[in-house]
């Protein structure tokens, strides 16, 4: 008996049980076989059947082997070493090995042979079929009539001779009477086909062969994912290493491979076990490593003999289909192997993968197709998750990202943020609900950024286009989203880059589905298809159709982070992108589109695009609803952004009721439409009015029929476009009681109107002025926020003593630092305004920074920085920003620009001057001053502590400021304020101070203010605190 040594002592058990009973048959599954007279048989069904007591065993892990010649038979022999066939050699082995292939077989052990140590018995396939007469009466086979000893013989031997002498007399097989038949069957082999593999061009067999099938049949089993091969029909003899995979090795047995190589190809026994794999002879310096090495054994890898197995039941001595992939460096065959199973080809790297007996390896992978690449990788994660076999143990890396389930909702899209993100109305949730809108990340994939105006950051290339596409296919459409995973991310842009690990939120991921495909998408309709994953998409994958466009790119994801349910899907739409040369995959310039922001600059630039928009009805882009009544418009057309607001029409305030139902109006039915506007004026802040229609639905009227905003009569009825349609929605909802009007009572508008809006309790600051701008601004600290002295505590606590290194702290423009004020030495939160060009040098270069907890701005060393250190809070700045009420100011680049921050400064700079401020109006441009920072400006009127005199007052009485134009729509409030601070200004006049010493200027308009003279064109620094 001839046992493979792994199994020795698990066949030795089954020796005893065979020599004791003779006629115990055996249940196997014929694996594979060295010569038509030699079956090499494997366990399949594990099972041993005994005659005696019909008890049933199973083996653990890979069944054992075993080798058993057939009694009585002499079959021709394939060629040796350098040598060639026997005539019908080969015609013989295939004969056998298509015969019994794949099948169970019963066979009895007849006699032993001890001298060689072989086994000689009988097989049946079917249980009656006996191998041996099928092969003899086929004429593949002789029969010797007599052994050595007496008894070494078939007991069937007299009709093995009969079927002899038929398949002679008919002329079958090996006895074909056909003249040159011997002489044609023997194959004209290469090289390798018999030991000599040194000749095989590896590269040029690639290269005549590359990705077609070839036709081969698998003579050996290495291990997992490596096979040795006969090339059909060229017999190449070759070792093809399986691509994209690596199974666990079988390691390395103690025994000298010398012994066993010669003693395999020295026999001289007929039916000698030759090798399925020629070798070849041993040098000297082979045989000294051989007997060195002999003792040191490798055990396998866990698992290593399973997968060896699972290979070997499914290709070994089988016909595979092999596609060659690449060669590595040192010339081997990298490919794909396909066996067959009943009528479709099984992908063995797959089957291997998914069943957790080899590893996904990317270096043989990248020689594949994408879609194979793919399969790989995602059979790999599969039997990570279940940890299968070789990854019982698998311990999963840290992720930041959870799956969310049973979280799926229609709705409809009511804004896209960018290429990759849109907010969703949810249909489950009432209208006006805060949580009724819910922003989606779309899952996997990753579209140029939009940037940030107010940091200075452009749109990256092709985000524009890449909103562009999702704002024209989804704003107002129904969808379905199906939520899947969240993730906890890190703010990491802008003032928030130095922010405490605290401080991150959660984005939520889901994939979006289009219900409808809309008119003229083309083939993003058609790319659009069900996952390969099985699952069914109800529509058209929004982010499919993303990255199908060339606008997005699929995240390659680490192992078991959460992905999208379609993430197939996304790959091979990126590959037809990448294929097609789409969006970013491109080599061409991407487009460019510069957009004026008129939000961002000042009334006066506002003013300037005034006469080129004042031109009738024109088309715009709703890109933000800021209130109920005001908007940000895109005006492709004049490419600027600007900031509008209805005429005549107003919802209510912020924090007011119904403020938060107007706004969610608006976004529901304008956010991000295409609209068409009449611009009439444009207001001091630079905010342009006019009226606006959607679908030639006059929104003005939308809102007022809603109950959620008022019609301002003083503003001119006659300058509003369909001002009787506004009246009329007005007095519809008047008459319902809706919203605004639930506690009208016609005749009583005055008391429950707009007299009672403007007619509220102003709101009250007491503050501390710590720095002092031109033109009548100035920043302030609120007295007794807490976060003030508890900033001041962290600082103070903070051990800075060595300076940092260069190359290890870069600074660059906008974060945010710790930065050493120059007066008293002392280390405060700052921004970088202004930083070196191409990095920092030598230590004295220069950075001007911006403290954002006073509103002073100056130049400081590199010495003076430090990074942001996270144990100080990282809440905004405390400095707010303010601007006198009613003045308008000169600024510092104007005459009496200076006198009048001098004047500003001397009497609200001090650390023991306090002061009211009453805040009259909020001032939300965001625009900026001096690069010192951006949002909302408080308008006020700044009284000191134990004075009735306000510094607004002050500043007119002094000729340092005037008065703001009058409206013809002011309220009794602002009127009678207004008349009180003219006196102050006649005062002025009349003693002819400051801006009016050569008379009444004669304008209103800031403009038209008298131009700075050079003796008085220095300007001022101002002081901190």
């Amino acid at each position: 008996m001839k046992v493979l040594r792994h199994f020795a002592f698990l066949w030795g058990q089954v020796a005893k049980i065979v020599v004791s009973y003779m006629l115990l048959s055996f249940t196997f599954l014929v694996l594979s076989f060295k010569s038509s007279s030699n079956i090499y048989i494997i366990h399949f069904l594990i099972q041993i059947l005994a005659v005696d007591d019909g008890g049933i065993s199973s083996w653990p892990g890979p069944p054992p082997e075993k080798t058993i010649t057939l009694a009585s038979l002499i079959a021709p022999r394939l060629a040796r070493r350098g040598g060639v066939d026997e005539p019908f050699a080969w015609e013989s082995r295939e004969y056998l090995r298509k015969l019994c292939i794949g099948k169970e077989v019963t066979f009895r052990v007849e006699y032993t042979v001890q001298s060689i140590g072989r086994e000689f018995g009988s097989v049946y396939l079917g249980g009656d079929k006996n191998v041996a007469m099928l092969v003899v009466s086929e004429g593949w086979a002789k029969v010797r009539e007599q052994g050595q000893q007496k008894g070494e013989a078939s007991p069937f031997l007299a009709e093995l001779l009969r079927l002899e002498e038929q398949s002679k007399q008919q002329g079958l097989g090996r006895w074909s009477k056909v003249p040159g038949a011997a002489e044609a069957s023997i194959r004209n082999l290469p090289p390798s086909a018999i030991g000599d593999p040194s000749n095989l061009d590896a590269m040029g067999l690639l290269a005549a062969n590359k990705g077609s099938p070839m036709q081969g049949i698998v003579e050996q089993v290495r291990d997992g994912s490596t096979i040795r091969v006969y090339l059909l029909p060229d017999f190449q003899f070759v070792q093809v290493f399986v691509a994209g995979i690596q199974a666990p090795s079988m390691g390395r047995r103690a025994a000298a491979a010398e012994t066993v190589v010669e003693t395999d190809f020295t026999s001289d026994e007929q039916n000698g076990d030759a090798s399925a794999e020629p070798r070849a002879a041993l040098t000297s310096a082979q045989r000294l490593a051989a007997s060195s090495t002999a003792s040191a054994e490798v055990s396998p890898d866990p698992f290593g003999p399973e997968a060896k197995h699972f290979t070997e039941v499914r290709c070994l001595n089988r016909e595979v289909r092999i596609v060659l992939e690449g060669v590595d460096k040192f010339s081997n065959l990298i490919g794909s192997v396909y066996y067959p199973e009943g009528d479709t080809a099984k992908d063995l790297a797959l089957e291997l993968v998914e069943n957790g007996l080899a590893k996904y390896v990317e270096w043989s992978a990248n020689m594949m197709e994408e879609d194979a690449k793919r399969r790989l990788k995602s059979a790999e994660l599969q039997a990570k998750k279940a940890r299968l076999r070789m990854w019982t143990n698998y311990v999963p890396p840290a992720t930041n990202s959870k799956a969310i389930r049973d979280q799926n909702f229609t709705g409809k899209v009511v804004e896209v943020v960018s290429g990759d993100c849109i907010v969703v109305a949810d249909d489950s949730i009432p209208y006006g609900s805060p949580l009724a809108e819910r922003r989606v990340n779309l899952s996997s994939i990753r579209c140029p950024k939009m940037g940030n105006p107010r940091r200075d950051e452009k749109p990256a290339a092709y985000a524009r286009e890449a909103r562009e596409f999702l704002r024209t296919r989804l704003i107002g459409k129904q969808v379905t989203v199906q939520m899947e995973y969240s993730r906890k991310v890190t703010m990491a842009d802008g003032a928030a880059a130095s922010a405490a690990p605290g401080d991150a939120r959660v984005m939520d991921f889901g994939s979006v589905f289009l219900m409808s495909p809309v008119k003229g998408d083309g083939d993003d309709v058609a790319a659009a298809t069900p996952s390969t994953a099985g699952n069914q998409q109800p529509g058209l994958n929004v982010a499919e159709l993303v990255i199908g466009r060339g606008f997005g790119t699929v995240i390659r994801h680490r192992d078991f982070e959460e992905r999208s349910n379609y993430y197939d899907a996304l790959l091979a739409a990126e590959s037809r992108a990448i294929s097609g040369k789409k969006g970013i995959h491109s080599a061409k310039d991407p487009p460019v589109m510069h957009i004026q922001d008129l939000t961002l600059a000042s009334a006066k630039k506002a003013r300037d695009f005034l006469p080129f928009l004042n031109r009738g009805r024109i088309p715009a882009v709703v890109e933000y609803v800021l209130s109920g009544h005001r908007f940000k418009l895109l005006i492709l057309k004049e490419t600027c952004s600007i900031a509008f607001s209805f005429s005549g029409v107003r919802c209510p305030g912020r924090e007011e009721p119904y403020s938060d139902e107007a706004v969610a109006l608006m976004r529901r039915k304008i956010m991000q439409r295409d609209v068409v506007v009449e611009i009439e004026t444009v207001d001091r802040t630079g905010t342009f009015l006019g009226s606006l229609w959607e679908s030639k639905i006059n929104m003005a009227v939308t809102l007022l029929e809603a109950g959620l905003a008022k019609l301002q009569t003083s503003f001119g009825n006659d300058r509003i476009a369909e001002a009787h349609l506004l009246e009329q929605a007005e007095q519809s909802a008047k008459r319902q009681k809706l919203k605004i009007w639930e506690n009208y009572v016609e005749g009583e508008e005055v008391s429950s109107g707009q007299a009672a809006v403007e007619n509220k309790q102003k709101e009250l600051l007491q503050v501390v002025v710590t720095e002092v701008l031109g033109g009548g601004k100035f920043y302030v600290q609120t007295l007794g926020d807490q976060r003030v002295s508890a900033i001041q505590k962290q600082l103070a606590s903070l051990n800075i003593q060595e300076a940092p290194v260069i190359g290890a702290f870069n600074p660059k423009k906008g974060d945010i630092v710790l930065a050493q004020f120059s007066m008293d030495n002392s280390w405060n939160r700052a921004m970088i305004v202004n930083a070196p060009r191409g990095g920092v040098q030598p230590p004295n270069d220069k950075f001007e920074v911006f403290y954002i907890d006073y509103g002073n701005q100056e130049e400081v060393s590199y010495s003076q920085l430090r990074p942001f250190d996270p144990s100080v809070a990282a809440s905004p700045g405390l400095a707010q920003l303010c601007s006198l009420a009613f003045l308008k100011v000169p600024s510092l680049d104007d005459e009496f620009g200076t006198e009048a921050a001098q004047f500003l400064s001397e009497q609200t700079l001090g650390s023991s001057l306090q002061f009211t401020a009453m805040i009259e109006e909020r001032d939300v441009s965001g625009g900026k001053v001096k690069g010192q920072g951006t949002g909302t400006v408080l308008i006020v009127t700044l009284v000191a502590e134990k004075s009735d005199l306000s510094i607004n007052a002050a500043m007119l009485q002094e000729g340092l400021a005037r008065l703001e134009k009058r409206k013809r729509w002011e309220s009794k409030d602002r009127k009678s304020v207004l008349d009180n601070l003219e006196s102050f200004q006649k005062e002025a006049k009349t003693g002819r101070r400051g801006i009016w010493q050569y008379g009444d200027v004669g304008s209103d308009d800031e403009e038209d203010l008298p131009p700075l003279s050079a003796a008085v064109a220095k300007k001022t620094g101002a002081a901190k605190r």
